[in-house]
């Protein structure tokens, strides 16, 4: 008897399997971190050469046809989802960090006094100011005046995009600043700095990480949108943004595959980041 109940207890203990719908919700995000890190490798033609003859419809040879340069559209798109993708991963990364340092810093900070009072009131006016110009403005400042890279539009992008960050992981650490816990922690003689980093942080950056999808998908569509008006990676690099530019005047005159391929990839990536991270912040929640 007590060993069947010693089972029937270690069976209820166990944590719950994760339902299957929230397993499929994670197949899209593995299917574009698949084609982002293998993706050239699995495309038939070089995606930088000409394949064949200009604005070929789709067909056995070419899947998605030719683009009217004679590019091959299903190796190109292909081939971009590494390019693009790893530009917005590293974007959300990098301003979901700035954006909770910032954060922290101006919510600690700005109600206080002295220098470091007048630096975190500054920054908040700084964050204010960025706020007021398109992203695409000062991407084309950066462009033009560092030229199109990898690097340029990860910095840009990740300064332009903090500011969102800055100011969830501000609001989260004005609530929890007047915590009772955080008063008896200074009371047990620890240092603002330590209170910072072991109590605020953990249970002030959680907005941020939440809306890190959100940061990734602007940063994926604001690539596109750098490429669609000529700023982005230069040619003949495979970029959505830049495809879609030359295949819409092709759609214009019925050939619409050129730019349909790019842009059904661009929206099954952010529809994949936004279902995925649907997914893992509901479990962690519960």
């Amino acid at each position: 008897m007590s060993t069947l109940t010693t089972a029937i207890t270690a069976t209820r203990a166990r944590p719950p399997r994760p339902p299957v719908q929230r397993i499929l919700s994670l197949v899209p995000a593995a299917i574009v971190l698949l084609l982002a890190v293998a993706g050239p490798s699995l495309v038939p033609f070089d995606p930088e050469r000409v394949a064949g003859a200009a604005s070929l419809p789709p067909g056995a040879e070419h899947w998605f046809g030719t683009d009217s340069a004679g590019l091959d559209v299903f190796s190109r798109t292909i081939a971009a989802f590494q390019i693009d993708v790893m530009i917005a991963v590293l974007t959300a990364v990098f301003a979901t960090l700035l954006g909770i340092a910032l954060g922290l810093i101006i919510g600690m900070s700005e109600s206080a006094k002295g220098v470091w009072a007048f630096l975190a009131r500054g920054i908040a006016r700084v964050i204010d100011l960025m706020e007021s110009i398109p992203g695409v403005i000062l991407g084309l400042v950066a462009v033009a005046l560092y030229g199109a890279s990898v690097p340029t539009l990860v910095i840009t992008m990740s300064i332009i995009l903090c500011s969102g960050q800055t100011r969830l992981t501000r609001t989260e650490v004005l609530r929890v600043r007047g915590e009772a816990y955080l008063d008896a922690a200074r009371m047990a003689g620890q240092s603002e700095a330590r209170l910072t980093v072991r109590h605020v942080l953990p249970n002030a950056c959680w907005a941020a990480l939440q809306n890190a999808s959100v940061i990734f998908a602007i940063s994926i569509i604001l690539t596109a949108a750098l490429g669609f008006i000529g700023a982005g990676m230069p040619p003949p690099t495979a970029e959505w943004g830049a495809m879609l530019s030359n295949g819409s005047s092709d759609a214009l005159v019925g050939r619409w595959w050129s730019a349909a391929a790019p842009a059904a990839a661009l929206a099954f990536t952010v529809a994949a980041a936004s279902a995925a991270a649907h997914a893992v912040f509901t479990r962690s929640r519960r």
